[in-house]
């Protein structure tokens, strides 16, 4: 489950990683259905993989599976075993539970740019050890684009953003005021909308009209850093972010108008935006993408499989 609520807005948690998921491909049919040995029931069905198939993403882009129901402890290692990782270049890394309807699977280090993955998820017969058997298979393939990086500095007000290595530029920020300070750590974009409706309501801060921290804004430019509404952004209230302006946010980060159009054109899904210094500590792993928030000892440990290469494609 998707946990935390601050930031500035565009709703609330949910347990899907994200909203433009790709609904998982493949139809059921009567040759795959489960073996007759096994006992009868409902079926085990997908109901997301990203990155959506045929897409381009960013080196810190995870595979996200999402179940439409629980899967047993006892049946993940064998669910794992069927959701077979295959890449253009070899890619160490391994799946990871997020709760018992998410399994994400994620490079020890960031992907290389350039690899092709694809995800084969053959979960005919495949028991979700609650009494449901898989139907049919899923694939997914995408390719993972240039290494674009956003490093923001909250105590020095900037975001450096790099493209292969390279500094591109350095902008002007203000992240999370003391009382909603911005998540730390490394998020990766779950997306992004050219216009975001972002209330206090909808994050819990406050739906009283009449209580400074209200605010009901549309606002431009929006990259979705978190599934509990934090945005990198252009805010009318904070138009010319920065240290002299050092006006704190509802946890976002606010770019200047200009800023915030450039920003959005450079970055794609799965692109790392890495946050410093902000006294709130980092984002939980599922929390959108944050999986990177995870040391590799940390993420094995919700692993039924454990480290893995991923096989030649």
């Amino acid at each position: 489950m998707l946990v935390g609520v601050t930031a500035c807005g565009g709703g609330g948690g949910s347990d899907k990683a994200s909203g433009g998921d790709a609904k998982a491909s493949g139809k059921p049919s009567a040759s795959a259905s489960p073996s007759p040995t096994k006992p009868a029931g409902p079926p085990m069905l997908l109901d997301t993989i990203t990155p959506q198939t045929g897409t381009t993403v960013g080196v810190a882009m995870p595979i996200s599976v999402i179940f439409t129901n629980p899967v047993a402890a006892k049946a993940r290692a064998d669910v794992e075993k069927h959701m077979k990782v295959s890449t253009s270049q070899p890619v160490v890394g391994a799946w990871h539970w997020m709760g018992d309807r998410r399994a994400d699977w994620r490079p020890k280090t960031y992907w290389p740019s350039g690899t092709k993955v694809k995800i084969d998820a053959d979960m005919t017969g495949v028991s979700n050890g609650n009494g449901r058997y898989g139907v049919h298979g899923y694939t997914h393939t995408f390719t993972i684009g240039d290494d674009v990086r956003a490093d923001v500095s909250v105590t020095g007000h900037t975001m450096k953003v790099t493209r292969n290595g390279q500094t591109v530029r350095t902008l002007s920020i203000n992240a999370g005021s003391a009382q909603y300070p911005t998540w730390d750590g490394t998020m990766a974009v779950i997306d992004k909308q050219e216009k975001v409706h972002m209330t206090s309501c909808s994050v819990g801060i406050s739906c009283d009209k009449g209580s400074p921290n209200f605010y009901d804004l549309t606002l431009p430019w929006d990259v979705h850093l978190t599934q509990s509404g934090t945005y990198v952004h252009y805010s009318t209230g904070d138009p010319n972010p920065g240290s002299g302006s050092a006006r704190g946010s509802h946890g976002c980060v606010h770019l200047s108008l200009s800023d915030a159009k450039w920003f959005y054109g450079q970055v794609k899904q799965g692109d790392p935006v890495t946050i410093t210094g902000s006294p709130r500590g980092k984002a939980p792993a599922d929390n959108g993408y944050a999986d990177f928030n995870l040391g590799w000892d940390q993420w094995l440990t919700g692993s039924a499989s454990g480290e893995q290469t991923s096989t030649a494609l």
